[in-house]
C-alpha cells in the first residue's frame, strides 16, 4: 500500500529533497577582462550565479551561452567547458580534478589569485563577480534530481527568485563558527529554488509532472531507490496500483519512453558511475544495478552506450 503525503507534491519533494552538499567547494570569483577559466573538474553538479557583469559558458555543453547579472546556470556531470569574458578568450587558468587550479605552465594559482575569504580572481574590483558552488558526489546532489536534469540548465533573472543568491553572496565572505554548514544548506536551497522554477517553466511541465504524478512518480521512485530489484511492467503496475496498460500509457506520455526502457537507461547510468568510481568487478556492478550477470550487463551496456564496461572504465580513468 502506498501512503500519499500531500498528494501531488510527493514526487517533487522526492526530487528536491536530494541536494545535501557536504563542505561544498564554494568560491566567489572576481574577474576583469580578458579572463577565461577552463573547467576540467567533474563534480556531480556545479552552480554558477552572476552577481555583477557577465560571463560566457562554452565547450561541451552545446551553443555558447551568455550569462548576465542575476542569471544562474547549473551544469551536470563532467563535461569540459570554459567560463570566460568572451567565447574567443583563450583559457589562462584550468580547474583540474579535485579543484586544483593551475596556470598555463601548470603552476598552482590558488595563492597568487586569492583575494580574501573564499574569494579568488585577477582583480580586487573586477567588473564581473560570480559565485561558483559544487556538489562533489552524486549522493550529495541526489540521483533522482540528476536524472531529471539536462546537461546545462540556465535561468534568467526574472525567471526565478534570486533572493537566496544575494544571501549566499553575503555569507560566502563571512568567517563564523559553523559557517561551512550554513553555506552548504544555503547552496542546497539555491539549487532547489532554481530547479523548482525550471520544473514549473513551460518547457518542463511534462518532465516535472512525471515526478509529481501519483502513479508515474511512484514508479520512478521505486526504480530509483531499488534498481537492483527485478522489476517488470507487471510488478511495477502492481506496486503503484494500476493496470499494466494504464502505467505504460501514462509513463510514456509523461516521461517520453516506456518504463522498461527508462529502467535500462537508469541502471546503465548507475553502472557507468560505479565503473568509474570503484574497482568493483563487472559481476559485482551488474548485481548492484539489477543485472543477473556481468555478461548481461556488458551486452546491454555495449548496445546502449556503444562501448563495453571495461572500455568505459578505462576512458573514465584516463579522462
Amino acid at each position: 500500500m502506498i501512503v500519499q503525503h500531500g498528494g501531488h507534491m510527493d514526487g517533487l519533494e522526492h526530487l528536491l529533497s536530494g541536494p545535501r552538499a557536504r563542505q561544498a567547494f564554494l568560491l566567489r570569483m572576481v574577474m576583469e577582462p580578458p579572463w577565461s577559466v577552463r573547467i576540467e573538474d567533474d563534480p556531480a553538479l556545479t552552480l554558477f550565479a552572476v552577481l555583477r557583469g557577465s560571463a560566457w559558458v562554452t565547450g561541451e555543453l552545446g551553443e555558447p551561452l551568455e550569462l548576465t547579472e542575476g542569471d544562474v546556470a547549473v551544469v551536470r556531470g563532467g563535461p569540459v567547458y570554459t567560463v570566460a569574458d568572451h567565447p574567443g578568450t583563450a583559457p589562462q587558468v584550468t580547474v583540474e580534478k579535485g579543484n586544483r587550479c593551475v596556470d598555463l605552465d601548470g603552476h598552482l594559482v590558488a595563492q597568487r589569485m586569492s583575494l580574501g575569504v573564499r574569494t579568488w580572481g585577477n582583480c580586487h574590483d573586477g567588473s564581473t563577480v560570480m559565485l561558483l558552488g559544487t556538489w562533489e558526489a552524486e549522493t550529495e546532489a541526489g540521483r533522482p534530481l540528476l536524472a531529471a536534469l539536462p546537461g546545462l540548465l540556465a535561468r534568467r533573472r526574472g525567471e526565478w527568485d534570486a533572493t537566496l543568491v544575494d544571501l549566499l553572496a553575503v555569507e560566502v565572505m563571512r568567517e563564523e563558527p559553523g559557517q561551512e554548514v550554513v553555506l552548504d544548506r544555503l547552496l542546497d536551497l539555491v539549487l532547489v529554488s532554481v530547479v523548482r522554477s525550471w520544473l514549473a517553466s513551460e518547457e518542463q511541465v511534462t518532465r516535472g509532472l512525471a515526478h509529481t504524478d501519483p502513479v508515474v512518480g511512484e514508479a520512478l521512485r521505486l526504480m530509483h531507490h531499488r534498481p537492483e530489484h527485478g522489476w517488470t511492467i507487471a510488478s511495477l503496475s502492481r506496486e503503484v496500483g494500476v493496470s499494466r496498460a494504464s502505467l505504460a500509457r501514462r509513463f510514456g506520455e509523461l516521461v517520453g519512453e516506456p518504463p522498461m526502457t527508462y529502467l535500462t537507461h537508469w541502471r546503465l547510468s548507475l553502472a557507468a558511475d560505479l565503473l568509474a568510481a570503484t574497482d568493483d568487478a563487472i559481476e559485482q556492478v551488474a548485481r548492484q544495478v539489477g543485472y543477473g550477470s556481468g555478461f548481461a550487463l556488458s551486452a546491454a551496456f555495449k548496445r546502449v552506450r556503444g562501448v563495453s564496461p571495461q572500455q568505459h572504465r578505462k576512458a573514465a580513468r584516463a579522462g
